[in-house]
């Protein structure tokens, strides 16, 4: 998956990786992909539920090893 910015958000809890992923997000223009790598679990319903509330599209997410691995393109 092709992302034009990648959030390190590991060893971060709630609500940190929401915080640092809507500013992130800030600095994307529309139809831009971000990925985004977080260890706490909470951030799949959380990151899921967000991205959703605010127009965007969680196109993937995978587990690698701990590392929670999205991809949110933004609407």
């Amino acid at each position: 998956m092709e992302a034009n910015k990648v959030l390190d958000a590991k060893g971060l809890a709630c609500p940190m990786p929401i915080v640092k992923t809507k500013k992130a997000m800030n600095e994307l223009e529309s139809g831009q992909v971000l990925e985004i790598h977080a260890t706490d679990k909470g951030a799949k319903n959380d990151l899921a539920a967000w991205a959703k509330s605010g127009g965007h599209e969680l196109i993937k997410h995978e587990e690698d090893d701990a590392v929670l691995k999205f991809w949110i393109k933004k609407g």
